[in-house]
């Protein structure tokens, strides 16, 4: 029988999630540890999906005024009494995500940001009317709650006026109430990740340098600031001057298990649903994040394959992450990479690691500037992680880390965008394409191999022994399939049922009446010669052309792939 609390797939607000039953994983001990920190100002940077959102959600429901104290019954933090006395529902909270201003236009997303600023304000509507507020201030709330009326935006708010907004805001609160604001900013560098794509970077940062900068500099009505984000951004960026920051990214120990899942965690949600029997599983495609001294999941991608689990016991594990992330990163990445790095991918993707001396503190407009900064990205993003044990710790000296790719997710997403990076390079050859095609109807085992050794020599490799020989086989077949995919008038089957089994790849060249069969092997412990014998004698013992003849196929040529690194062999049947 499937449990009656439902999985919080998608939900990012700490109510929704308390008030409804849905399935929470205690993070509250964060309240106690932020208010012991005494920090005024603190940044945490972890990827995207690993429960910033909620922890922020959380915060405010605990700070704000009207808190109600059920929320948090039978937590961790409800232990804590007089902690619960002195700051539970004490303050005036400001609470805004950034995560949705993006736009092609600087104009459109400084819309969305005085739209963002405005619907908080209107939160607070008893300013207007408060009675320890002066007229002049009165007219200060006013400019921020300005509808515009003519529907062309949301709010008017003149450049100074929202850049002082959050400052404003804050300070009308603290007269109203008498007590300091606690202010609470989520995804605060997604403005600036948009602005760098579409080309008004310098707008934006003189924007939220001067929001950002008035509200957590020159604010002596703040009780304590949060910010999340994906990337530290250098302080002469966008918090030039702010003495009072304390950044908190992956590599510190503070606050380490309260962004991601921790191991027992995990554990207990399988049990709780009766899943423990796909403990290696979900450890094996969604763990292996190292945040300071603390190994962790992605809490996003647990909790939707046991989702998934729950009504279909039976299903594999699959990359949610990427459904949420976008790659741009990564295929830059990929394109910027010459022969050294190369190399590196490859001992990634193999299982192995390299070691990198890294910048956490970085601008969006030195992100791409070169390829070194890049591995700083993947690393602050989630694609690659710190390595474990006393010989990566031994090595973490003056920004060096030993890094690796965490899990089968990332491995998966890695290994789409590599193979797709290659697609696109082979398009860029249209006369070496064209003859590889062409050589295979003609029964030209010779230039198949010829060919295809040559592009294998420009790409990356899957060699380790780690490695299942059904992955590196699949590697291949791959990368087949998007150079045969340059024949758009040609059937193109993979993993295609004939005979009595399944073929890697079937051809029908319809007009010619020629079909072609190909199966891939990866040799391990023999020679190429070999594992092209080898595949065309399954060829023939499954009978993998049958499909082909019963298509009307009448010419038929077999075709035994041998590949191992750089190398390969063709045979014909």
């Amino acid at each position: 029988m499937i449990p009656a609390k439902p999985l919080p797939v998608g939900i990012e607000f700490f109510e929704e999630m308390r008030r409804e039953g849905f399935y929470y994983i205690d993070k509250t001990g964060m309240i106690k540890e932020l208010i012991d920190s005494k920090s005024k100002v603190s940044l945490f940077t972890r990827p995207r999906r690993f429960g910033k959102s909620l922890n922020m959600s959380m915060l405010k429901y605990f700070f704000e005024y009207g808190c109600d104290s059920r929320l948090f019954e039978g937590l961790v933090i409800a232990k804590e009494n007089q902690l619960c006395q002195e700051y539970m529902g004490k303050f005036p909270v400001i609470s805004i995500t950034l995560k949705g201003v993006g736009s092609r236009e600087f104009a459109t997303a400084r819309g969305m940001l005085g739209s963002i600023i405005g619907n908080e304000a209107i939160r607070f509507s008893f300013l207007e009317e408060s009675p320890k507020l002066s007229s002049m201030e009165k007219e200060q709330y006013k400019q921020l709650v300005n509808v515009d009326t003519s529907g062309k935006r949301a709010f008017v708010m003149p450049d100074e006026v929202l850049e002082d907004s959050l400052r404003v805001l804050s300070g009308l609160l603290h007269k109203h109430y008498n007590q300091k604001v606690i202010l609470l900013i989520d995804e605060y560098d997604v403005p600036l990740d948009k602005a760098q794509h579409y080309g008004y970077y310098d707008e934006m940062v003189s924007l939220l340098r001067g929001m950002l900068g008035q509200a957590l500099k020159t604010n002596d009505s703040l009780q304590l600031a949060v910010l999340t984000g994906c990337l530290r951004v250098a302080k002469e960026s966008i918090f030039t001057g702010l003495n009072n920051l304390k950044v908190l990214t992956v590599t510190d120990v503070r606050f380490d298990k309260y962004f991601g899942l921790l191991d027992s965690e995990v554990q207990e949600m399988l049990g709780f649903y009766g899943l423990e029997g796909k403990y290696g599983l979900v450890k094996e495609w969604y763990d292996g994040y190292h945040f300071g001294n603390t190994d962790v999941y992605c809490p996003w991608d647990v909790v939707n394959y046991v989702e998934l689990l729950r009504f279909d016991p039976a299903a594999f594990p699959r990359d949610f992450w990427i459904n949420t992330s976008g790659n741009d990163i990564l295929r830059t990445f990929l394109e910027m990479a010459k022969g050294g790095v190369k190399r590196e991918i490859e001992e990634l993707l193999n299982g192995g690691t390299v070691i990198k001396k890294l910048k956490e503190e970085l601008t969006y407009r030195d992100m791409y500037s070169n390829i070194d900064n890049l591995w700083s990205v993947l690393f602050t993003t989630g694609y690659l992680t710190r390595c474990r044990g006393e010989e990566a710790a031994k090595e973490e000296e003056d920004g060096v880390y030993r890094l690796t790719i965490p899990n089968l997710e990332i491995r998966k997403i890695f290994m789409e965008q590599v193979m797709e990076w290659i697609q696109e390079e082979a398009r860029k050859d249209t006369p070496g394409l064209d003859a590889f095609c062409d050589a295979f109807p003609k029964g030209d085992a010779d230039v198949v191999e010829a060919l295809f050794t040559a592009f294998l020599k420009k790409t990356i490799s899957i060699r380790d022994t780690s490695v299942r020989k059904g992955k590196k086989e699949n590697f291949y077949h791959g990368v087949l399939l998007g150079l045969l995919s340059h024949r758009e008038e040609w059937v193109i089957r993979s993993n295609a049922e004939s005979g009595e089994g399944f073929s890697d790849i079937l051809i029908e060249i319809e007009e010619e009446e020629i079909g072609i069969v190909i199966e891939v092997k990866y040799p391990d412990n023999s020679s190429l010669e070999s594992g092209c014998l080898s595949a065309l004698k399954q060829i023939e013992e499954k009978g993998y052309e049958t499909r082909l003849y019963q298509d009307g196929m009448t010419t038929i040529f077999k075709y035994g792939i041998a590949c191992e690194r750089k190398r390969c062999m063709v045979k014909a049947g």
